[in-house]
């Protein structure tokens, strides 16, 4: 007997009526790694730090603090102490099931993020946080690997109009990167869609109801995930409060405009698993009456056959009347029975061809 797994692991919370603020550490988290990059419009610099305390941002330039791993709850205590971050906030990133929100606090604005985790296998995300304060932005993020590759490129970049902005709009490119890197597993989705729906059509199998399946729940997961992300940006932009720009906030909109993309294409692509599973349905239903076809057709053909020699199986003796089976003496009478028998079988074989029943197609 097969062990029972659980199909729903349970999430990490705080236990039951644990004060506010209080941080939840994963112990399968790995201990924090601070990456620092300090920028203006001339000037870039990169490091990786041990202590956060003393760290700021340049003289009229912006501080990314990124930490990988949230393993260390004095490391997350130094930070907030360091930032002035919200202890509401800092539970909220250690504690990785939370749903992509927007808070504003008094010293920043708080952000959750599911960003698509590109190193396991099939679909799965991860937690990011973000704390965008008036000079920086501070991201936490569960473990190393992240899709912000694309932005830390574009910092390098002296050239690069980011160089020249402000700290929200490292945020909001922060935030389209993770949304643009949703397109790439939907098109790995639709390209397993179009496979599916071939292998279904041409060589149904029982096995591809647990891959479309597999799928689905990939495809929920994924709207779990994007799904909120709408009124997350919508929640940012009409907050007067936030520390986003006028002119950061036409960029959101954009992003905005990407998360209705991407909830088109998950709602488009369900609809078609589903669809899947019916076509699967009635590929096995067709392939079913395919053989019982066939095999209606073997017993048809074996009728009259079987009735001829049954005939020729009754016990009567030609010695007792000229009535009884006189060509049971005739010379030829075995080999006419087999022609008869075979020509029966070819009548009812060509017949089943012009009707359609047996190969080709019916008029």
């Amino acid at each position: 007997m097969r062990p029972k797994t659980k199909r729903y692991a349970l999430r990490r919370r705080n236990p039951p009526g644990s004060p506010p603020g209080t941080l939840a550490i994963d112990p399968a988290s790995a201990a924090p790694r601070l990456s620092v990059i300090r920028y203006t419009a001339g000037t870039l610099d990169e490091s990786v730090v041990d202590d956060p305390t003393g760290l700021a941002a340049p003289e009229g330039g912006v501080l990314w603090l990124n930490v990988d791993g949230m393993g260390d709850a004095a490391m997350i205590e130094r930070i907030a102490r360091t930032f002035d971050l919200h202890p509401l906030a800092m539970e909220d990133a250690v504690t990785h099931h939370q749903r992509p929100k927007f808070e504003d606090y008094e010293q920043h604005d708080f952000i959750i993020l599911r960003m698509p985790d590109v190193g396991t296998p099939g679909f799965a995300t991860e937690q990011v946080a973000l704390c965008l304060t008036s000079t920086g932005v501070i991201t936490f993020q569960q473990h190393p690997g992240d899709v912000f590759d694309p932005v830390r490129a574009r910092l390098r970049n002296h050239t690069s109009p980011i160089r020249a902005r402000g700290a929200d709009y490292l945020a909001y490119a922060l935030i389209d990167a993770v949304i643009d890197a949703y397109f790439p597993v939907l098109e790995a989705v639709a390209e397993r869609l179009e496979t599916l729906e071939t292998e279904v059509i041409t060589r149904p199998d029982p096995g591809q109801i647990g891959d479309i399946h597999a799928l689905k729940t990939e495809l929920a997961a994924l709207r779990g995930a994007v799904w909120p992300l709408r009124d997350m940006l919508a929640a940012l932009q009409r907050d007067e409060g936030s520390r986003i720009g006028a002119a950061t906030r036409v960029y959101l909109r954009d992003c905005q405009d990407h998360a209705f993309q991407l909830l088109d294409m998950i709602t488009s692509y369900r609809e078609i698993a589903t669809g899947l599973v019916d076509l699967h349905l009635s590929s096995q239903a067709n392939r079913t009456n395919e053989v019982m076809q066939v095999l209606t057709l073997i017993a048809t053909i074996f009728i009259p056959l079987t009735f001829v020699v049954g005939v020729y199986g009754m016990n009567f003796s030609p010695e007792a009347g000229p009535w009884n089976m006189p060509e049971l003496r005739w010379r030829y009478g075995y080999p006419a029975v087999m022609v008869a028998m075979g020509a029966i079988t070819l009548a009812l074989v060509i017949w089943f061809r012009k009707k359609g029943w047996l190969g080709g197609q019916r008029r």
